[in-house]
Order: C-alpha cells, then sequence, then structure tokens
C-alpha cells in the first residue's frame, strides 16, 4: 500500500494499488502514477481513508477528470461495485508550472481537470477508465496529456520539492526554522515559498510527516511507547502528539492502535 494509506492491512483485502515511475521528461513534475482497482460486486462497499500529503493529484476515473488540491483533512473514498481509477501524484511544486498560479488557491478543493488542461483531460479520462485497459494504456493516456500542455520545469519548484524531501528523510528537521537553517532562506520567504508552490505552510508540512509515522507505528502491530515516540518526533510531551493525532485522524493514537 500507499504512504498515508491508513488500516493497511484491511486495504490490501479490498483493492490493488500500483505504482509506476514517470519517465525522464515528465520526472521534473511527478512522483508517479498510481493505479487503483478494485472488484467489490456482491460485497459491502469499502471506504478507504488516506492520511493527506503536501501533493496535488490529477485523478482520471468514471466520474470525471478532476485535479486534487491538498486536503488538510483525512481524505476518504468510498468504493463501489467494480472499477479503476489512475492518479498522477505531482512533485511538491510540480503541478505549478501547469497551473501557473498560487498552488494555494487549490487547497482544500477539488477542480474540473478541463479548466486546466481543456478537453484534452476528458479524452484522457475516457480513455483511462475504458473496459480492458490496462495499466500500460492508463498511464500513456496520461503521459500523452502532460506532455501535449508544455510545461517548462521551474527551478523554483524543484528547490520547494528538495525542501519538503528534507522535511521527511532528516530527523533533526522538527521546526521550521531549522529547516530554514538547512537551506539558507529567510522563515518569511519560506513561507512565500511554500503557498506558492505547495499551497500548505511549512509547519503543515512537519506535521504530517510527524503523523504519518505515528500512523505508521501504530498501522504496524507493535506496542508503542507513546511517551517515547512523542519526543523522538519533536512533540513537547505525549499529551501534545496524543491531542494532533486526535484532531487529525478522529480518535487517540492507542485506540487507533488497537483497531478502535
Amino acid at each position: 500500500m500507499g504512504a498515508g494509506v491508513l488500516r493497511a492491512e484491511i486495504a490490501a483485502t479490498r483493492f490493488t494499488l500500483a505504482r509506476h515511475l514517470p519517465p525522464d521528461d515528465l520526472a521534473p513534475f511527478i512522483d508517479y502514477w498510481w493505479i487503483i482497482r478494485w472488484d467489490l460486486r456482491d460485497l459491502p462497499p469499502h471506504e478507504q481513508s488516506v492520511l493527506p500529503h503536501p501533493n496535488l493529484t490529477l485523478a482520471l476515473e468514471e466520474s470525471g477528470a478532476g485535479v486534487f488540491g491538498v486536503d488538510r483533512s483525512i481524505f476518504t473514498r468510498r468504493l463501489t461495485g467494480e472499477g479503476q481509477a489512475l492518479g498522477v501524484r505531482f512533485r511538491p511544486g510540480g503541478f505549478h508550472p501547469f497551473y501557473r498560479k498560487s498552488i494555494a488557491t487549490l487547497t482544500d478543493r477539488v477542480i474540473p481537470a478541463r479548466q486546466v488542461f481543456g478537453p484534452a483531460a476528458d479524452e484522457a479520462c475516457a480513455a483511462a477508465v475504458s473496459p480492458g485497459a490496462d495499466d500500460a494504456a492508463m498511464v500513456a493516456a496520461a503521459e500523452r496529456l502532460l506532455r501535449g500542455f508544455g510545461a517548462v520545469p521551474d527551478p523554483a519548484a524543484e528547490r520547494v520539492a528538495e525542501m519538503v524531501d528534507q522535511i521527511g528523510t532528516d530527523s533533526e528537521v522538527r521546526r521550521v526554522t531549522a529547516l530554514a537553517e538547512v537551506f539558507g532562506v529567510p522563515e518569511r520567504r519560506l513561507q512565500r515559498l511554500f503557498a506558492e508552490y505547495v499551497g500548505v505552510s511549512p509547519k503543515w508540512v512537519l506535521r504530517r510527516a510527524r503523523l504519518l509515522e505515528a500512523a505508521r507505528r501504530a498501522d504496524a502491530g507493535d506496542v508503542v511507547d507513546w511517551a517515547a515516540l512523542a519526543l523522538d518526533l519533536g512533540y513537547a510531551d505525549q499529551a501534545h502528539l496524543t491531542r494532533d493525532f486526535t484532531a487529525t485522524l478522529g480518535v487517540p493514537p492507542a485506540k487507533y492502535a488497537s483497531g478502535g
């Protein structure tokens, strides 16, 4: 399962999720393509929750093609019957060369993809969800759409992507001040860059990274020392982690870990 997919063990029994890396010419913009397939005929619907990422997604699905801005709350999708969908997960900042406006205007929003890509978005969507379309055909439809736009890589977007990667991989970066120091960027400039290219603040991205790690530990099924984990993740204490986790996932971490 992908990072951020909650209750991954249960999810694996309800749908399949495949990832495909982008070709070199689209790699400056895209993390990967994901393809989900499910067959719940004669089974009850499945509601899947995902902890949000600081990434925009272009989704090609039966209901149409849509651009999903960063959702600052838990994202939940209901799966019924049988179906398939393709998603383009853009790198942090990677959608900016296509949208050409502040990404913050898309935060917590979904817009029809045709508003950005024109009628070609609907054509790509029809090809991706057509019966019998395999992974290669679905990816090819998305590649044609993006290549047809003619976006040019943006050095500032690349810089922002590096900052987000640093947050996810460097355990020493737990505060915005630390991120600013690593990249030699004033905090106010950092805030403006994240609003323009990511759509959320660097503080939000830091918080999301900490919650993802906490959810991973809980989903692993092992006994978790929540007080120690809170300190390891840069929280002041266990109570702070519990408040943050509960506000985002709807249940305290210990209850989540127990399957509640």
